[in-house]
């Protein structure tokens, strides 16, 4: 069975509204798990008996295991088709899951990382796709800004998770209470989840699949080789993965602009032919390092420095986060009115603000400031990322989705590893610079923590000037809409509508 496009004027139809519920229940859990290990993984070096150099590798192989992962999606969301991608993701997420709960030692642990973000990559972009797909232009907005809520307010909640649980429960729960739930939303989408759009019977091109395991792989083991050789050393010269990442990247690129001729690309690069998807994702990316990057820094500083608890440190995102879920919605409905030039700018002001303001943390910060600062940055995340995602997917022709939102999630991934590696490498670097001068340690720690915010702040100034040049997507047909061997232009995008809001999704 196959469920068609419902009517722009129409409401979406309730089979619609509990395809995307489920899917945005599934996708919130899944980019839960990637940030629960900033607070665990001290714990589990000391349970696991592993130096800080192999613990480290929790963090690092799911991200590899992402940024290869991701840019398969757009083919396989084509090839596969929606119920049978989502059971495979979810199926890997619980298995990875429970294989993780159950696991007798780090390398057990290890496998289990790779098993969930193999799930945790296909979900995402298989959202994306899907409300690309059924929503009406005129309500984009408010399900884009749920959408958002999922990608921001899960990484924000991580930490405050994997704190309580550590403080009560032990580390094996983190995993543990995720089981009931990824099961739940597996078994009801096996029932209920249908295919959305037809499949298309293109062989994988097995030339490319290598190709970007090396440059995917190869950029994003770099990005995290750079923090922790500034850290303790690396096994390999950063010099290496980058290398081979560059070429990688470089062959796979030019084996899609060969592919995409006969449309059997791997990875369609023809949506960055859309100026304002391009732009959008630039400016994405810069939010995106940002976001992880000072994710990551703040609950260091505050267990380093500050002395807190897990829990403690946990709790200082939990505000942020929850601000990010109320605004998402409220943004979604104001880009239906008003297009995205109202929100991105007030958006970047405020990340700009939030991370100038952890500029002035000292070893006698209070709680407060770090979550003052952090629900600043939350709330222009908030105004961000919504219109900055239904702006980039809009602007592509829709039998494109797929692809441009595989691109989107892997410049996501991408900024991510990069946004950590940068804040980590100047934290690390001034910190030992510090050391060396005979300054104490919580003193230099806070002073690489500082200079860290300052890059940050400058990065916030670089999204300001980016995202003054946001348009809404035309209402006309676009030329980078129109493929050059087809006598027809793809239908055209209007994202800018009506204020009626959607179907609640309870």
């Amino acid at each position: 069975m196959t469920i068609t496009r419902t009517d722009a004027t129409d409401r979406l139809a309730r089979d619609h509204v509990l395809v995307i519920g489920l899917l945005l229940v599934a996708t919130f859990v899944v980019i839960l798990n990637e940030t629960v290990m900033s607070v665990a993984i001290p714990v589990l070096q000391e349970q696991l008996g592993v130096p800080p150099s192999v613990g480290q590798w929790l963090t690092t192989v799911f991200m590899l295991t992402m940024a290869v992962v991701i840019p398969l999606t757009g083919f396989l969301i084509q090839r596969i088709g929606t119920r049978p991608l989502f059971i495979t993701a979810m199926s890997s997420f619980t298995a990875g899951t429970i294989l993780a709960f159950v696991a007798p030692g780090f390398e057990v642990l290890l496998v289990a990382r790779v098993v969930q973000a193999v799930g945790t990559a296909i979900m995402l972009p298989l959202l994306m796709t899907t409300v690309m797909t059924l929503v009406p232009e005129s309500r984009r907005g408010v399900m884009m800004g749920n959408i958002s809520v999922v990608i921001a307010v899960a990484p924000a909640l991580g930490p405050t998770l994997s704190g309580l649980v550590l403080d009560h429960l032990g580390w094996r729960w983190i995993f543990g209470v995720m089981i009931p739930i990824a099961g739940a939303a597996l078994v009801v989408g096996a029932v209920c989840v249908r295919s959305v759009s037809p499949t298309v019977s293109v062989p994988i091109d097995v030339v490319s699949v290598p190709m970007a395991i090396l440059g995917f792989g190869g950029l994003v083991y770099g990005l995290v080789g750079i923090g922790e050789a500034a850290d303790h050393g690396s096994a390999v010269p950063v010099w290496i993965p980058f290398t081979v990442g560059v070429i990688g990247l470089c062959a796979f690129v030019a084996r899609q602009l060969l592919l995409q001729r006969t449309d059997r690309a791997l990875l369609d690069l023809r949506v960055f032919a859309s100026f304002q998807f391009s732009l959008a994702i630039v400016a994405m990316v810069v939010a995106m390092s940002t976001m992880m990057g000072t994710f990551i820094v703040v609950p260091y500083f505050a267990q380093a420095v500050l002395g807190f608890s897990p829990l403690s440190t946990g709790l200082l995102t939990l505000p942020g986060g929850l601000l990010m879920g109320i605004a998402g919605p409220v943004v979604g409905r104001i880009y239906d009115l008003r297009g995205p030039r109202v929100l991105v700018m007030p958006g970047a002001v405020l990340i700009t603000a939030g991370v100038w303001l952890l500029t002035t943390v000292d070893t006698t910060t209070s709680a407060w400031l770090l979550t003052g600062a952090n629900m600043t940055l939350c709330l222009g995340l908030a105004a961000t990322f919504t219109p900055l995602m239904t702006s980039a997917l809009g602007s592509v022709a829709p039998h494109r989705y797929s692809h441009a939102s595989a691109a989107l999630g892997t410049f996501q991934q991408v900024a991510g590893a990069a946004g950590t590696a940068l804040f980590i490498t100047v934290m690390t670097v001034v910190a030992a610079d510090g050391r060396a001068a005979g300054v104490a340690n919580a003193e230099a720690i806070t002073d690489g923590v500082r200079t860290v915010f300052t890059v940050a702040g400058v990065l916030g100034l670089v999204l300001i000037v980016i995202v003054a040049f946001v348009r809404a997507p035309k209402a006309s047909v676009h030329p980078d809409m129109v493929d050059p061997d087809e006598t027809s232009p793809a239908p055209k995008i209007s994202v800018q509508g009506s204020s009626e809001a959607l179907t609640r999704l309870s």
